[in-house]
């Protein structure tokens, strides 16, 4: 049963809600609308609708009440007492179906992390039946309650997470310095929840994450190498899908796998074209993004579904001519190609194969060769130097000419073995 407090938003989120609760699998029986001003200040509804309600949990033998906008603990606690039945918001939604996706282990002290946060502005009830659990000369009086006691184990749970999670967003950032040791640029799909990444991500990969036509089918974040035509190996990477106000412990919860995504080179904003409301949407992905601290990074808006619209694979670049917008199905590979060279149009810029002379005795020098630009192959001349073909840009040849202590220690050639410089 669903209830939707109309506060001036433009789409309807009553369906969004719907789809939310049957991910979490639960059977959706009624609908409640409430036209409210202001949300009452004990109960979020007024009594008439109240009394609405409860007839529709008798006539429906409903076990379950979710409310499409959050309410506080305190109206919680009311309305199971005047409907005698379980209630509960948005947000506790999303928090269980989080709960549910989640497979790994770092997933999982994220969601446990997030759900706690939640769960402690709920403790609004005492009992007295520990209200002496320590006696003694000095030590008579109440002592702890229970919800004190519930407050103190909850933090203490807290704290264990944070600092799991502190370790796991340490190997993360490890993992991103190796990665960032091989100039191999990682590129991250964002978008709405069900806007199709994952089934963008399979078809490029030829990977199988895991794709239904559910919201948050994709919780955990998948990591695949793409070998892009014309330019080389790139990291394409596969996020958790956003959501219309997305719960700030949420947001701070999963900030160390959206770390990935403040890391990338380019993001992949994947937008769901069939849907009515996709500009809506497309606003709160940047809020999110925004939030995150990722909306100054090259982003291309990519408009998937289209052969629920009846479109044709298009492009259209921006004033700076890269690509800014592109229209592909994930579904049928229409528009894919138009995809991978737009990918190459941002990432290949003034990247190419460069030819370079090494003496024996630059080991360093090599080192840091491999470390700043991708070697394509390597081998010895005949006096003993090392010959190395490697993709890089401007600005890292650049670096490299600042590095060299003398002409000999580095020298650019041609593919025709003629010396550049």
């Amino acid at each position: 049963m669903h209830d939707y407090y109309q506060n001036g938003r433009s789409a309807d989120p009553v369906i969004e809600l719907s789809g939310l609760a049957q991910s979490a699998g639960a059977i959706v029986c009624a609908y409640v609308r409430c036209g409210r001003g202001s949300p009452h200040r004990k109960t979020f509804i007024g009594p008439g609708k109240l009394l609405e309600v409860a007839a529709a949990i008798r006539r429906r033998s409903a076990t379950l009440v979710i409310f499409e906008s959050q309410i506080s603990p305190i109206q919680e606690r009311n309305l199971e007492r005047e409907l005698n039945c379980r209630v509960i918001d948005r947000v506790r939604l999303v928090l269980d179906i989080f709960a549910l996706r989640a497979r790994t282990s770092e997933g999982k002290l994220q969601v446990e992390l997030a759900q706690l946060q939640h769960l402690s502005t709920r403790l609004v009830r005492g009992w007295s039946h520990l209200e002496r659990q320590r006696g003694g000369i000095g030590l008579r009086g109440p002592g702890e309650t229970q919800l004190e006691t519930d407050r103190r184990m909850l933090g203490q749970r807290m704290r264990t997470l944070r600092r799991q999670l502190d370790r796991v967003r340490s190997q993360r950032a490890l993992r991103r310095h190796h990665r960032q040791r091989k100039p191999i640029p990682l590129v991250s799909l964002v978008g709405y929840t069900n806007a199709g990444k994952s089934s963008l991500f399979n078809r490029l990969t030829d990977s199988q994450v895991y794709v239904a036509g559910q919201l948050f089918a994709t919780l955990d974040p998948t990591i695949r190498r793409l070998e892009l035509p014309g330019f080389g190996p790139v990291l394409l990477s596969d996020t958790v899908g956003f959501i219309r106000e997305l719960p700030h412990s949420l947001v701070e919860a999963f900030r160390a796998t959206l770390e990935e995504v403040v890391a990338s080179q380019l993001l992949i904003h994947v937008v769901d074209f069939s849907e009515p409301d996709y500009r809506e949407r497309i606003s709160e992905v940047e809020g999110v993004l925004d939030e995150i601290g990722a909306l100054d990074i090259p982003r291309m808006t990519v408009f998937n579904k289209i052969d629920l619209t009846a479109d044709h694979p298009d492009a259209i670049n921006a004033a700076s001519g890269l690509p800014a917008k592109l229209w592909l199905s994930a579904a049928t590979g229409a528009g894919t190609e138009l995809f991978q060279q737009a990918l190459l149009q941002y990432l290949g810029g003034d990247r190419k194969v460069r030819r370079l002379r090494l003496p024996a005795g630059s080991g360093k020098f090599r080192a840091r060769v491999y470390e700043w630009a991708e070697v394509r192959q390597e081998w010895l001349d005949g006096e003993g130097n090392w010959l190395l073909d490697v993709l890089m840009d401007d600005a890292t040849a650049g670096r490299l000419d600042s590095l060299r202590q003398s002409e000999k220690d580095l020298v650019w050639m041609d593919q025709a073995d003629k010396l550049c410089t």
